[in-house]
């Protein structure tokens, strides 16, 4: 379970591990098969004799290509085997103590092709084989080659002598497992899984297993013959379709879901085979070919959907010719003689004075009567035959017959005939009109058909055949189609299949414009109801506000003292019609006698005469006539806000001007005299 959940990042993580460790575990061997070994004398190198005799072990040392092979490292390798024998002794393929022959030195580079080789035979007087445990004169011999040596599996056979041995052995250069090529530099191990499907070839290229292909034979090769683009295969000989397509090449489309009677060029698609339409192609436009409806050799002749009308050959009735008419039924006998079906025809039994294939010819005169119903006889070729004019609703040679106005079948379109009284009246089929049903009902006159449908008259109303991309009894419903699939409406907006060149039509949300709904119709602002309603509220409590003020403000100025508030009324009401500016002050500073007016009521004090009036002003700038903003300090001084008295010799003619409150604009006495008739007014502002 927990291979099978790792990752694909686990897998070639895996997969490096591997390669990693096999080239570590080398890209190939060169192996030395040792044969035999001759010492014969059993002697060391250096003359003396081994006691017994020499056990021999080997020591090989492989290393790069010299001219002149010398001492030095092992740079191929090396390798040593275990004692394998005595003097002299031939070398089996597997030596006891576990040497193996032949010798292998592996390496884990590219094969150079040569190589330098020194194998030295030792003596080992004991089990302890390592250099420093020998005696320095251990040598048996020791021989060194060098040269070419290709890769291959062939073995290359060689004897070596000395004065005092022989050695005989044999060498080769193998490519390591999953190693290839003539250097073992081309790594291939064989697979079968979801990594690539293959084995090796001898040069290390890769060989595909059956049915897959690619660099890695990684691909698999479907079935023969499916569709490139519409088919695809996850495994060897199969073909899977893509949406739309089907069969089993994938090289057959899918019509639209519900096409009845329909085929198709590209997926989705249902283009009506011959004589069918509608959206699903399931609308007979051609009954007489699918359905054969009329018979006994009856001429079909479409007229709608499902409609259609028979023509009948002579002999044959019915709405579907289905009916055989009776040679009699024409009344082919005449003169009151009757008619006999027979298999080939038919046969007029002939009353009593007439004869002939029809009862034409008769032997009778008017003598004899032969006109019925009140028919009147009129004798024709000197009595030698007769004519019967008939009454109304007879007819017949002899008067014989009641006329039946239907006979003709004057009813066209399948109409039924009926007798009433005189008259006959036609029963017209559904779809037809018409003293004689000659008239077919066309519902289609009106187009009621939208967007280019066709329209199919029926006996029981019409019918619309719509173009692709529309739907519903009149083709007034658009349908979504692949026009529609790469999403050309902006903003919301719903998309229909239209005409060329765009072939679809967007339906905008409101608020937006254009082809695709692109544009935002700029809107007007609506009027701030919410904002002005609030300010008209604000104003009215503020206008309410200020009412209120001004009340208090009035109250407060209306609370003097008894004594004075007359006097302070009738100042107040002065002030208001003879307030004049300061510029304007005079000041005389003297005794006048003057008439004082003390308000509009002058019965006090009005009317009294040459009363010397004192009246006394602070000093400063009011006595040349003006009233400055500061005046100079005096317990009276206006400028300290001080009231102004004024003094007369008459008590009933005292006034007292008391300054109003400091938001007042205006604070005045006004004195009026009787010489110079002038308003003296002290202001201070």
């Amino acid at each position: 379970m927990a291979a099978a959940s790792r990752s694909p990042s686990g897998w070639a993580l895996l997969l490096l591990v591997a390669l990693w460790q096999q080239r570590a575990a080398g890209s190939g061997v060169f192996q030395l098969q040792l044969q035999e070994f001759a010492n014969e004398r059993g002697v060391l190198a250096s003359g003396r004799r081994c006691e017994p005799g020499c056990r021999t072990f080997f020591r090989v040392c492989l290393k790069h290509f010299q001219a002149v092979v010398s001492p030095g490292p092992c740079t191929f390798g090396s390798v040593s085997t275990p004692v394998l024998g005595t003097n002299s002794f031939a070398v089996g393929d597997d030596s006891s103590g576990g040497g193996r022959n032949p010798l292998q030195l592996p390496f884990n580079f590219t094969w150079p092709g040569t190589f330098s080789l020194i194998i030295e035979a030792w003596h080992a007087p004991g089990d302890d084989l390592r250099p420093e445990a020998l005696p320095p004169d251990a040598l048996i011999s020791k021989i060194a080659i060098q040269g070419s040596l290709p890769v291959g599996q062939k073995w290359l056979l060689d004897e070596q002598t000395s004065p005092l041995t022989r050695l005989r052995y044999s060498y080769r250069v193998i490519c390591s497992d999953n190693y290839y090529g003539d250097s073992c530099s081309r790594l291939c191990k064989k697979r079968n899984d979801h990594f690539g499907h293959y084995v090796c070839q001898p040069d290390g290229s890769l060989s595909c297993l059956p049915g897959w292909t690619g660099e890695y034979c990684e691909q698999p090769v479907c079935l023969s013959g499916c569709h490139e683009q519409n088919g695809y295969c996850s495994k060897p000989a199969e073909c899977i379709c893509r949406p739309g397509w089907q069969g089993r090449l994938c090289n057959e489309c899918i019509p639209h879901n519900g096409c009845r009677h329909g085929t198709c060029s590209t997926p989705w698609q249902c283009t009506c085979d011959e004589g069918w339409g509608g959206l699903f192609c399931d609308q007979d436009l051609n009954y007489c070919t699918h359905h054969s409806p009329c018979k006994n050799g009856a001429t079909c002749s479409n007229s709608g959907q499902r409609s259609y009308t028979c023509t009948c050959r002579p002999g044959y009735t019915g709405v579907d010719c289905e009916l055989e008419l009776s040679e009699c039924d024409s009344n082919p006998c005449r003169n009151g003689g009757s008619c006999k079906d027979q298999e080939d025809g038919y046969r007029c039994l002939c009353p009593p004075g007439y004869y002939g294939l029809h009862c034409e010819h008769s032997t009778l005169t008017c003598a004899d009567s032969p006109c019925f119903n009140g028919g009147s006889c009129q004798e024709r070729n000197q009595g030698a035959s007769y004519a019967c004019e008939c009454p109304p609703n007879f007819t017949g040679s002899n008067c014989e017959k009641k006329v039946d106005r239907c006979t003709s079948n004057p009813c066209a379109n399948g109409g039924q005939c009926l007798n009433r009284g005189p008259n006959r009246v036609c029963r017209c089929r559904p779809g037809f009109t018409g003293a004689h049903c000659e008239l077919h009902i066309s519902d289609c006159a009106r187009s009621p058909c939208a967007h280019g449908g066709t329209c199919h008259d029926l006996e029981t109303g019409f019918v619309c055949t719509c173009p692709a991309g529309f739907s519903g009894r009149r083709c007034e419903v658009r349908i979504p189609t692949e026009a529609c699939a790469s999403g050309p409406c902006l903003n919301g907006a719903t998309c229909y299949t239209g005409l060329p060149p765009d072939n679809f039509v967007c339906n905008c949300p409101y608020g937006f414009v254009g082809s695709r709904c692109e544009f935002p119709v700029s809107m007007p602002p609506s009027f701030p109801w919410v904002a002005v309603s609030l300010g008209v509220g604000l104003v009215v409590v503020l206008v309410v506000l200020c009412m209120v003020a001004v009340a208090v403000r009035q109250l407060r100025l209306r609370r003097p003292d008894d004594g004075s508030r007359e006097a302070m009324n009738n100042l107040s009401d002065f002030q208001k019609d003879n307030l004049i500016p300061a510029a304007q002050l005079k000041n005389t500073n003297q005794k006048k006698e003057l008439e004082v007016d003390c308000g509009l009521d002058k019965s006090n004090c009005g009317k009294q005469q040459n009363h010397t009036l004192d009246y006394n002003l602070a000093p400063g700038p009011l006595g040349r006539g003006t009233l400055p903003g500061k005046y100079p300090h005096s317990d009276k001084s206006l400028g300290e806000k001080a009231p102004l008295r004024l003094h007369s010799e008459k008590p009933e003619c005292r006034i007292s001007a008391i300054c109003s409150p400091r938001d007042s604009m205006y604070q005045s006495v006004c004195l009026i005299s009787e010489e110079r008739n002038e308003c003296v007014i002290a202001t201070e502002v």
